[in-house]
């Protein structure tokens, strides 16, 4: 099993096999799981101070607030694991 790492902004790096959802974070609903996720102590505020942009949601039910557009998370999402593939 190999270990893909995706750059979330500042320096900050998740594991891509843990990546469930990369969303906005503006609607109603994922202002709650945001808020959810802020009570059960699973919230990761990656955005260091800065305007949330996208919320990443992992298989563990974290969820991480980024403050780049989750385009550009999920370009390098797709792009990392590409480069990654074995040749053939």
């Amino acid at each position: 099993m190999d270990i893909q790492l995706i750059n979330i902004g500042f320096g900050n790096i998740v594991s891509a096999n843990r990546v469930v959802a990369i969303v906005s974070p503006e609607s109603a609903p994922i202002k709650r799981i945001v808020s959810d996720a802020r009570e059960r102590g699973q919230l990761i505020d990656a955005t260091y101070g800065r305007r949330t942009r996208a919320a990443i949601v992992t298989d563990s039910g974290h969820v991480i607030l980024s403050a780049i557009q989750p385009e550009t998370v999920a370009h390098r999402l797709a792009s990392g694991k590409d480069s990654q593939s074995p040749p053939g």
